[in-house]
C-alpha cells in the first residue's frame, strides 16, 4: 500500500474539522445569497403605477410561496420515493419563482416590505415571506387548502398549473423585464408541473375503483376554489392595461379546453359544485383566507418570528 503524500493530508484530527474553519457564520442559511435581481433591469416601465406592480408581484409570488409550502409537506409522506422527490422539486420550482417575484415587489415599491427590528439581516423577499400577517398575503385560496390525500393534491396541482402556465405564457410579453424573465423560465417549469399532474390524474382515473373514487372526491373538493383563479382583481385589470400583467379572465376559455381534454381522456365528468363565495366580494387576492391558511402560515413563519435577528 502506498504511503499518503503528507501535502494532501489535512492538518486536522478529523476530516470534518476542516469544515468548521473557526467561523460558524457560514452555517447560517442564506447569508451568502446574492440579490436575486442582480444584473436585471428593475426600472418600472413608463406609465405603470409602482404600487400596482408591487401588488401584482405579491399576488403571483404568494401563490407560488404558499403552494410550495403545502407541497413540501409531502416530503417523506408521498406514496413512494420517486413521487416524494418529484413533489419536492415542484415545490422548489415554485419557491424560486416566489423569491424572484417577492424581490421584484420590494424593488417596485419598498413600502410593501414590513418593518423589521433595527439591524435585522433579512433581505426584502424574506421579510415579505416571514413577517407579513395573513391579511397581507394576496394568494388565491386554492393554494392554501389542505393537501388531503394524494388524489386531492394531484387535482389541485392540475387546476393550478394549467391556469398558471396559461398566465405565464402571456406574461413573457410583459413590458416589465423582471416579470418577462420570470415567466420565460416559469413556462418550462409549469409545463412539467401540468404534465406531471395530468399523468397522475389519468393514472388514478384508470386505476382501481378506489383510486378513481378518491380522484373524483378530490376534484370535487378543489373545484369550488377554481372560479377565483379567473376572477380579475382591480389591480390585475390595471396592470394588464398597462402592458405588464395578465387579466386572468382572458385565459379561462383556454384552460377549460385543456381541462376538458384531460377529463375526456380519463372518463371523469366536470364537477357540478358551486364556487366558494367570498365575504362581501373579498377573496384571497384581497387578503381574505381560509382557516387552513392561518395554520400553514404559522408553520412557515415560526422560526423567523421567534428569531427576527437571525440569519436564514
Amino acid at each position: 500500500m502506498s504511503t499518503p503524500d503528507p501535502s494532501h493530508v489535512p492538518d486536522h484530527d478529523s476530516v470534518y474539522d476542516g469544515l468548521l474553519g473557526g467561523d460558524d457564520s457560514h452555517w447560517a442559511f442564506g447569508t451568502d445569497f446574492e440579490d436575486p435581481l442582480a444584473g436585471v433591469d428593475t426600472t418600472v416601465p413608463d406609465g405603470v403605477d409602482h404600487r400596482d406592480l408591487a401588488t401584482y408581484c405579491l399576488m403571483l409570488g404568494d401563490d407560488a410561496l404558499v403552494l410550495s409550502q403545502r407541497l413540501s409537506q409531502w416530503c417523506s409522506n408521498a406514496p413512494d420515493l420517486e413521487e416524494d422527490i418529484a413533489l419536492a422539486n415542484i415545490a422548489l420550482d415554485l419557491l424560486g419563482q416566489a423569491r424572484l417575484l417577492l424581490a421584484r415587489a420590494a424593488a417596485a415599491d419598498p413600502t410593501v416590505v414590513p418593518a423589521l427590528p433595527e439591524g435585522s439581516p433579512a433581505p426584502p423577499e424574506d421579510a415579505l415571506a416571514f413577517f407579513r400577517d395573513d391579511r397581507d398575503f394576496r394568494n388565491v385560496r386554492l393554494v392554501e387548502s389542505d393537501n388531503g390525500d394524494f388524489a386531492v393534491t394531484m387535482a389541485r396541482l392540475l387546476l393550478f398549473s394549467t391556469w398558471r402556465l396559461a398566465l405565464f405564457q402571456r406574461l413573457t410579453d410583459s413590458r416589465d423585464h423582471v416579470l418577462s424573465a420570470v415567466a420565460a423560465k416559469g413556462v418550462k417549469e409549469m409545463t412539467y408541473h401540468r404534465d406531471y399532474a395530468a399523468r397522475w390524474f389519468l393514472t388514478l382515473a384508470r386505476g382501481t375503483e378506489e383510486s378513481r373514487r378518491r380522484l373524483v372526491s378530490g376534484l370535487s373538493a378543489t373545484w369550488p376554489l377554481r372560479a377565483e383563479l379567473f376572477s380579475a382583481h382591480d389591480v390585475e385589470v390595471r396592470v394588464a392595461r398597462a402592458g405588464v400583467g395578465v387579466d386572468p379572465s382572458t385565459v379561462a376559455d383556454e384552460v377549460d379546453v385543456l381541462l376538458e381534454q384531460v377529463f375526456a381522456s380519463s372518463g371523469i365528468d366536470r364537477p357540478e359544485v358551486a364556487p366558494l363565495a367570498g365575504v362581501q366580494r373579498r377573496t384571497g387576492r384581497d387578503g381574505l383566507h381560509t382557516e387552513a391558511f392561518s395554520l400553514l402560515l404559522a408553520e412557515l413563519q415560526v422560526v423567523a418570528r421567534a428569531h427576527p435577528m437571525g440569519t436564514w
